[in-house]
């Protein structure tokens, strides 16, 4: 690629103000990329399937707690809240999207984040300052409402760290991309691995250890599962470990998701995604049995040893450069073809000598990426606890594939579920495809499934939907 486009992007980023750390870290992704030194295959042979991994169980039914609540008081939070939902057609922060009711009020992401923190302030008695990574485009109307919320306070630690934005660059030119119908589409953020250099150069890290803080507990604004947990705190920190995973029991939902591996020349744990694997190992590395883990992308990691790799590195750690095939606008598939260069927190287990894992259970893992995750956190299968826990009988929830011409958007998939979505406890699975609207108390059962009739079409009120549809009235 031409030296003198990463020079217009440098410029470019300059232009806007962009720090030296932000210009640094593209630069070095940047390079990898036009010297083609990404997406290196981990190959199967050269590295251990992750085994024997402690469970939460085991660590809980272990752990002293009067030790877990001292690790816990001196533990911070951070949540990933830089991500607008444009999967879903959002244009604010995704954490800002209502999840469901509570005591009759509406639920957005952001205030059960705020309810469990301040929950569990109160009941455990320990500091636990929230800072939320937001982006350019967050960072306002989270404030806002962070503020709106009269029980929580916080002064000592900062309350947001602004992640880094970098240009988008024209596939066909390498160019950062031009587009004047909305110049800041022009930007993205480089992946949640931008995250430590975005730490370093906030010097969070000092304010915490000034405040006596020794641990942080890292997760997405868009994962409710991931609580705050004495318990974790506790097994982190008489692990002595300077990194630690959470992962999860894969199932055949989760056989494309990134999973741990261990390096056999080194001995240290690999994030291996699956754009990392070679075709040949595609057969082993979708293997649940052989492979039984995936990251769940919630990290711990202690503050001096994150400070000191930090350093090590001018707060620019070499992670593995990810390349994110886009248009300009992802709502406008008509639009130029554009990369995104970006990294992955979980990557930087790699980088730490003694870096662990501990296997939670699904209910520290509720995601929402898509409008079908969403159809189920504001089904009956949940209940949001004077606690803000999420909660579900077993957290294995049916497979749910909604028609995205009609319900991959939110406006869209409001519109459809006005009275909110059907009853889905009894369901094995759901499929809903075509233009259907809901009416009240609908309530899906078995393989529940909705053909398309080719046109817009209505579920009356009370309704019942199986394998055969919606269900006659008529009594045979």
């Amino acid at each position: 690629m031409d030296s003198k486009a990463l020079e217009h992007c440098r410029a470019k980023m300059h232009d806007k103000q962009m720090s030296d750390v932000a210009i640094a870290q593209f630069e070095h992704m940047y390079k990898t990329w036009s010297d083609g030194d990404v997406d290196h295959c981990i190959r199967e042979h050269d590295v251990t399937p992750l085994k024997d991994v402690p469970t939460f169980k085991q660590v809980r039914e272990s752990m002293d707690m009067d030790f877990a609540l001292e690790a816990f008081s001196k533990a911070a939070f951070l949540k990933l809240n830089g991500g607008l939902g444009t999967s879903m057609g959002l244009e604010k922060a995704k954490s800002l999207l209502p999840v469901r009711r509570h005591k009759a009020r509406q639920m957005r992401f952001l205030d059960i984040i705020l309810g469990q923190v301040i929950t569990a302030r109160k009941r455990l008695d320990v500091p636990l300052p929230l800072t939320l990574m937001n982006s350019f485009r967050t960072s306002a109307d989270t404030l806002r409402v962070v503020h709106r919320n009269k029980n929580f306070a916080q002064s000592e630690v900062p309350i947001e760290i602004i992640q880094h934005s970098e240009p988008k660059i024209d596939l066909a030119t390498g160019e950062p991309v031009s587009y004047p119908d909305n110049p800041e589409l022009e930007w993205c953020p480089p992946g949640h691995g931008d995250l430590f250099s975005t730490i370093w150069e906030s010097g969070l890290l000092d304010t915490l250890q000034a405040q006596g803080i020794e641990y942080l507990f890292i997760s997405n604004s868009d994962n409710l599962g991931a609580r705050p947990s004495r318990t974790l705190a506790g097994h982190f920190a008489q692990s002595g470990s300077p990194f630690m995973v959470e992962v999860a029991q894969r199932t055949e939902a989760d056989r494309k998701g990134g999973h741990l591996v261990v390096d056999k020349k080194s001995g240290r744990l690999l994030l291996r995604e699956m754009t990392q694997v070679d075709p040949r190992d595609k057969a082993s590395a979708m293997s649940i049995r052989k492979h039984p883990y995936f990251n769940t992308n919630s990290i711990w990691v202690r503050v001096d040893a994150l400070k000191a790799k930090l350093e090590e590195h001018q707060g620019i750690l070499p992670l593995p450069v990810i390349i994110n095939k886009k248009t300009v606008d992802p709502a406008d598939p008509s639009t130029p073809a554009v990369i995104q260069l970006e990294t992955a927190m979980g990557a930087a287990a790699s980088l730490f000598e003694g870096a662990t894992c501990v296997k939670v259970d699904r209910m520290r893992f509720l995601p929402v990426k898509t409008t079908s995750d969403l159809f189920i956190m504001r089904s009956d299968r949940f209940h949001l606890t004077d606690s803000y826990e999420m909660e579900d009988g077993n957290y294995i929830f049916p497979n749910v594939q909604l028609d995205q011409r009609y319900y991959r958007n939110i406006s869209d998939f409001n519109e459809r579920f006005p009275y909110g979505v059907p009853a889905l406890a009894a369901a094995q699975s759901v499929s809903i495809q075509g233009d259907w609207t809901f009416g009240r108390d609908v309530t899906l059962y078995s393989d529940a499934k909705l053909e398309d009739p080719g046109r817009p079409s209505y579920v009356p009120n009370g309704q019942f939907i199986g394998p055969q549809g919606v269900e006659p009235d008529d009594w045979i």
